[in-house]
């Protein structure tokens, strides 16, 4: 089975990934929801929050599956990708070219049917996808597809708030050990750290659920 090529903005996805600072960390409860959900709307045994790293396709979080991942050369999500304004609907993996002879369609999980929606930055970059997986070959109607889309956003507005989150922590303990440096005053360290504090905080609810302003 060929590999999916590379994205043509390979490099720039991959910072833009760990930029993140997702990868390998514990499961958290707001993607373990939109994945069950998303398996509940397509009725698949098997939803996935995927993210293409290098050399694996990690996931942040999952129904129906024990692996937290799998090679990149065997990702159906590494496909996905590479149309980030589409969604991938792979009817049966049997008789589609590109995975026919994939052993993750012959072998366990047995992925027959797949439908995944790229996960997509502001800056245009396909993190990896939201994606659904079925034993039986089978299709979404529109409604499901929609559905996907909507949460596939969501997932992205998750990872934007988490950053978010993340950089307003950074900025508070940075506040924190300036104002134990020799020679600043405390007073105007604190005041900087909690008008920072504010900013983010408005800047946070100000957030559209698609992580826009």
């Amino acid at each position: 089975m060929p590999a999916a090529p590379l994205p043509p903005d390979e490099p720039a996805r991959l910072a833009a990934l760990r930029s993140y600072g997702v990868l390998d960390t514990p499961s958290e409860a707001a993607f373990d929801d939109l994945v069950r959900l998303a398996s509940r709307i397509c009725k698949a045994p098997l939803a996935l929050v995927s993210l293409v790293d290098a050399d694996r396709q990690w996931f942040k979080a999952r129904v129906g599956l024990d692996a937290s991942e799998t090679p990149r050369d065997l990702a159906f999500c590494a496909h996905a990708i590479l149309a980030p304004q589409e969604v991938l609907h792979v009817e049966d993996a049997l008789t589609d070219a590109r995975f026919c002879d994939n052993s993750l369609a012959l072998g366990a999980p047995h992925v027959r049917f797949y439908a995944g929606v790229p996960l997509v930055t502001g800056e245009g970059h396909a993190l990896g996808t939201l994606c659904v997986i079925d034993h039986q070959p089978r299709q979404l109607d529109a409604e499901q597809l929609d559905a996907l889309r909507v949460l596939g956003r969501q997932v992205v507005a998750q990872l934007e708030l988490r950053r978010q989150l993340r950089s307003l922590s950074r900025l508070v303990i940075d506040g924190e050990a300036r104002q134990q440096e020799p020679g600043v005053a405390e007073p105007h360290a604190a005041g900087d750290a909690a008008r920072s504090f504010t900013r983010t905080t408005a800047l946070l609810c100000l957030l559209s659920p698609e992580g826009r302003v």
